[in-house]
């Protein structure tokens, strides 16, 4: 706890000195301006290249692929993918590219609420360190037996980490699957989520292919729910635009209307388990796409 209040404490003084600008608007800060589409992925798609031959390997068949910004799935213990913040950074940076937006999470465990939340302040310390704009819940426990109080306990938790991460500019949000589609006690889980956050510190990453997967329909959820959705994960079945199941243009008209700058390819499997050739065609697709921004 003590080391909880001395980041507030500290977060605090910095914001109303001015010395820190929000995230989003600093990230870039040191990097060539980038020019042309954003063009954004999650890393969690080269999964297995980073298990076999490492995260550099990865991060560099992504800038050569073209990508310009980089969402990270791995934090463990103030480290990224094994590295310092500010190794993390620079390597990133040195290969053209900047780490906007960062998937990390910590489940919630009854009588350690002290010891989550200070696990919360180095989580958000260390990407704040990398230059992170979003820092993304990526997923939450559900199943049969979970309540509507059950889904209030979350709720009330991403309010106090997104009010930890507000403190150095960072926008908290939470990434939704297929599963918060479906109803608990009589009420969708997507909207419970929305309607019981708070809006000004917990946004939303709408992934279109998991909202579609599970019956929603992601350009009615921009236009309805724009105001708290902040980020975007593209995807398809497999790469980018191959099954032609997902619609992506009116979905990039509504971003673009929202204003929603943030946006990432993840792609789920590989045809054939090939990274380097679907990475390409996911690129070369959205690329060519002249709806794409």
């Amino acid at each position: 706890m003590e080391k909880r209040r001395d980041f507030l404490k500290q977060a605090g003084l910095l914001a109303a000195g001015g010395l820190i600008a929000p995230r989003w608007l600093s990230s870039c800060k040191g990097l060539k301006e980038h020019e042309g589409k954003y063009m954004g992925i999650q890393l969690y798609s080269l999964r297995e290249m980073v298990a076999k031959e490492g995260i550099e390997a990865a991060m560099k068949l992504v800038s050569k692929t073209g990508f310009k910004h980089v969402e990270t799935a791995n934090y463990e213990e103030g480290m990224i993918y094994g590295f310092e913040p500010a190794e993390f950074r620079k390597r990133v940076h040195d290969l053209g590219m900047s780490c906007t937006s960062a998937h990390v999470g910590k489940m919630l465990e009854a009588g350690k609420e002290d010891e989550v939340m200070s696990w919360w302040v180095g989580a958000i310390e260390a990407h704040a360190e990398v230059g992170a704009a979003h820092l993304i819940f990526p997923w939450m426990p559900i199943n049969a037996g979970t309540t509507g109080d059950d889904l209030k306990r979350y709720c009330d938790y991403f309010n106090e980490i997104g009010l930890l991460a507000s403190q150095v500019g960072i926008a908290f949000g939470y990434h939704n699957h297929a599963f918060e589609f479906g109803m608990i006690e009589g009420e969708r889980v997507f909207d419970f989520l929305m309607d019981h956050v708070n809006r000004e510190v917990v946004q939303f990453e709408l992934d279109v292919y998991w909202c579609q997967e599970g019956g929603g329909n992601p350009v009615q959820f921009l236009t309805e729910r724009g105001d708290q959705i902040n980020a975007i994960h593209i995807k398809d079945v497999q790469e980018i635009g191959r099954s032609e199941k997902m619609d992506f243009q009116p979905i990039f008209a509504q971003m673009k209307t929202n204003g929603i700058k943030n946006w990432y390819v993840e792609v789920e499997e590989f045809t054939d388990n090939d990274a380097v050739k679907g990475l390409k065609e996911s690129y070369e697709f959205l690329e060519k796409a002249d709806y794409v921004y």
